[in-house]
């Protein structure tokens, strides 16, 4: 059955990115592109639709030949030592020729400079276009949730804006916004309580993603850098934008003054999802409010000097009564020797929860050039969050036999299973974290390298408070059962660290730019456990031929423990400062990483086909296990494992204008006790169960973020005969996360029962499928608005197109039945986009 709905899936991708294409009336230009001296024929002249990355090259003959959508374009013919030629032609069903001829030309080479690159300069960098982020049928336009379209990321929940790459956790993500360091929060449970992202995609103008490999500068994460450059205007006019949606509401303004020295930018949004929610199996009043504010100022003291600053402000309030829950799961049976064995899991529920994530951030950053070679920056930085959740909530549930032929109907129980139970979960929990930072950054041209180092110094400040617990209440075979946990404890943490860097990118070969190396290291300081680390780091870009580049990086990764990973899982039997007391002595988790791969270029198709292998030896690890979104930490350096794989990407204009792509993912992610965790774990076991504890731990064993499996798509076209109408298609597929099986435990001398965990990740939920999709009308509505064009797009979306049931975690019935938490069915969503 899953293999059938894999199938399924994939002839849906090729369906929607294929047949409009075929739809369209479509004609064909040849020509021949000569030598206006000799009038010889010239081979691997490019021959571009202006505007676009969507062409051919000429053969040896000099010919060439592209398909085009009928209608008029601008053809642009380019090549080496010849000056670049413009014509226009009009394309008609059928053949039309358009000849061309280039004029030799000498080009004065001025001296080389290595600086900063995007796709393909390093292995491991995609590069995300903000229109693609807008174009891309996701529930909100927060930006993270495109990454999951990017190879290597793994894909199983559309609430959550977090993110895994390359079987890394949650926390092994850098992300920078303008050159500051943005977080994501710490205490979520559920996706959805969340938010939305802090990067607002109206005002980026590039989105860089590094999935491995990235040099020393971006800092000591095990996984992944995320640089995002906001818009900072120039000698520009006003323009902006307005975005309108069922769930959520955007508008963002730029321009520059005083001749180009001030530029502005500054966005807005809301988002109301409560609707969106309310459509998962928890039903009940769903009041959730996203709101932030983003703005960044640059202004120009001189040619030399110029200081800039971003400000963010978000305020995520997720409020919910919830007031009843229906999840069907077993199996329905078509055989009828094997009758089905279908459930449903039943609850009513009364209480409410509320949580809020306020968060602040400022920056200014004062950049330098104190000659046309040598620049230096240097910024503060404050970055502050208040985290809260507040909930209690009973529920009254039953597991039913239930019969698969009735319906949804409320009264189909045919037989109560195995009792019911009542459950109280509590809670009145906050934290408050401060972060400031000061950095400076040093950059130095030469003739063929760019030399850069830096440092930083942070101050950090945790407040952590926890108030809760947790009551079931049940009857089981006649027995009442009672099982209760509790947790009262709060700590304050406040340390710094320290970092420095230093890089050199060369240009080796005489033929500029046809080998680049990058070298670096950068050492860190933690004084909560008074641990130095060194990170070496190297990487290579060979352009092996005009079609073919080859990159390659080797590398030291330093990940710095978190607070939440000191602190551990909290417990009733130890406070959390003493848990931080007895961490003192914890490591840095360590990754040595390989990385090589290759890009290959189809003149004729204008498209990209993009292989990369990677391997990561992991040290010092701390384990941990996900519940939805929530990571429960060990808190002590106890597995160590390895992770590699293999990414692929086919990326190109499938048709003029529109890009598209295609990605796989193989990956396996495996772990592996230390002896003296087996034997530490083994002594805090309940009595009894020590050996079957290390049975379950030892011998290598998936880590939670080790999904095998990934496809992802986005898929661009135009409605047949009528340009302004575009189609969107985004796929994802991913195969199942492990997880941990619960089983039944000793009764406590109250005759309670208690749960222990199975056998370490030896479970699998159900893969992750859906198809969302868009259809937009564009409508040009004044040729000249307030700073240009003003643009009107209307956009009807259907998310999860299919309706497919997907399993983000499995809850636990007081006789321990697994119940799945689904995520959301079919949703529309309408939106509208104004552009000036």
């Amino acid at each position: 059955m899953r293999l059938h709905r894999v199938f399924i899936l994939a002839a849906c991708c090729w369906l929607l990115g294929a047949t409009p294409v075929h739809a369209q009336t479509w004609g064909t230009v040849t020509g021949t592109v000569t030598d206006s001296v000799q009038g010889a024929p010239l081979p691997s002249v490019t021959v571009l639709v202006e505007g676009t990355d969507f062409g051919t090259a000429t053969g040896a003959n000099g010919r060439y030949r592209l398909e085009l959508p009928t209608g008029r374009y601008t053809l642009r013919f380019s090549a080496i030592g010849f000056a670049t030629r413009v014509d226009s032609v009009t394309v008609v069903e059928g053949t039309t020729r358009l000849d061309a001829t280039l004029a030799s030309t000498i080009l004065k080479m001025d001296e080389l400079t290595v600086t900063e690159g995007a796709v393909p300069d390093r292995p491991g960098v995609y590069e995300v276009d903000p229109a693609d982020v807008q174009n891309m049928p996701t529930p909100f336009k927060d930006g993270f949730r495109a990454l999951k379209t990017t190879p290597g990321v793994a894909t199983n929940s559309e609430l959550t804006q977090q993110y895994s790459v390359r079987g890394g956790g949650y926390n092994e993500n850098l992300v920078f916004i303008n050159g500051f360091e943005i977080f994501f929060p710490f205490r979520p449970r559920q996706g959805e309580q969340e938010g939305m992202g802090l990067l607002n995609p109206a005002l980026a103008s590039d989105i860089t993603f590094y999935t491995g490999g990235f040099p020393p500068e971006y800092g000591g994460k095990l996984s992944s850098a995320l640089d995002v450059q906001y818009a900072q205007p120039k000698a520009e006019p006003l323009s902006g934008s307005v975005d309108l949606s069922t769930l959520d509401a955007s508008a963002h303004l730029q321009s520059s003054a005083l001749g180009g020295d001030l530029g502005w930018a500054f966005g807005m949004r809301r988002a109301q999802p409560g609707r969106f929610f309310g459509t998962q199996d928890l039903k009940g009043d769903y009041s959730p409010r996203f709101t932030d504010l983003q703005g960044t100022v640059s202004y120009r003291f001189s040619d030399r000097v110029s200081v800039e600053a971003l400000g963010i402000w978000a305020d995520n309030t997720f409020e919910l009564e919830p007031e009843e829950r229906t999840t069907y799961f077993g199996v329905i049976s078509l055989d009828p020797e094997r009758p089905s064995d279908f459930k449903a899991l039943r609850a009513s529920l009364n209480g409410a929860r509320t949580d809020g994530y306020t968060t602040t951030f400022g920056g200014v950053r004062l950049h330098t050039d104190l000659s046309d070679r040598l620049s230096m920056e240097h910024d503060v930085a404050y970055f502050g969050t208040r985290e809260t959740e507040a909930f209690n909530i009973q529920s009254r549930r039953r597991v039913c036999q239930v019969d698969p032929t009735a319906g949804d109907n409320p009264s189909n129980c045919t037989s109560v299973l195995q009792g019911e139970s009542t459950v109280t979960r509590f809670a009145d929990n906050s934290v408050e974290v401060q972060r400031r930072t000061g950095r400076g950054r040093y950059e130095w041209d030469l003739d063929r390298q760019t030399l850069k180092g830096g440092w930083h110094l942070r101050g950090l400040h945790f407040d952590d408070n926890l108030n809760e617990r947790t009551t079931i209440d049940g009857r089981l075979d006649g027995q009442d059962s009672t099982l209760v946990d509790q947790l009262d404890d709060s700590a304050i943490f406040d340390e710094h660290q320290f970092g420095a860097h230093l890089q050199d990118a060369v240009d080796v070969l005489p033929t500029d730019g046809r080998l680049t190396v990058t070298g670096g290291v950068r050492a860190d300081y933690f004084s909560f456990n008074d641990e130095w680390t060194i990170s070496p780091r190297l990487s290579g870009r060979f352009v092996a031929t005009d079609r073919l580049t080859l990159t390659g990086a080797w590398g030291i990764y330093h990940q710095k423990p978190t607070y939440r990973e000191l602190r551990g899982t909290p417990s009733d039997s130890s406070s959390i400062r003493d848990a931080l007391d007895q961490n003192r002595d914890i490591r840095s988790q360590r990754s040595v990483q390989y990385v090589f791969g290759g890009e290959y270029f189809f003149p004729d198709r204008r498209l990209y086909l993009r292989a990369e292998a990677y391997y990561k030896d992991l040290d010092d690890l701390i384990s941990y296990t996900i519940e939805d979104v929530r990571v429960n930490y060990s808190g002590q350096n106890d597995t160590y494992g390895y992770t590699y794989g293999l990414d692929f990407q086919l990326r190109g204009e499938l048709v003029p204008g529109l890009e598209s792509w295609f990605n796989y993912s193989y990956l396996v992610s495996r772990e592996r006790f230390t002896d003296a965790a087996l034997e530490r774990y083994a002594a805090q076991a309940p009595g009894g169960f020590s050996e079957e504890f290390r049975g379950n731990r030892t011998g290598l064993l998936p880590r939670p973020a080790d999904q095998r499996h990934t496809f992802s798509a986005f898929v661009q076209d135009y409605v047949p005969g009528d340009q302004s109408w575009k189609v969107h298609m985004r796929l994802l597929y991913g195969s199942g996360l492990p997880y941990t099986p619960t089983s039944p435990g000793p009764e406590t001398p109250g005759g309670a029962e208690t749960r222990i965990p199975g056998d370490r990740m030896s479970g699998r939920l159900p893969a992750y499928r859906r198809v969302d999709v868009g259809a937009t009308k564009r409508i040009e509505l004044a040729q000249s608005g307030i700073g240009g064009p003003v643009h009107l797009e209307l956009t009807l979306e259907v998310l999860n197109l299919f309706d497919m049931d997907n399993t983000v975690d499995y809850s636990w019935t007081n006789n321990f039945q697994r119940v799945p938490k689904r995520l959301t069915p079919r949703t529309l969503n309408a939106r509208l986009h104004l552009t000036f």
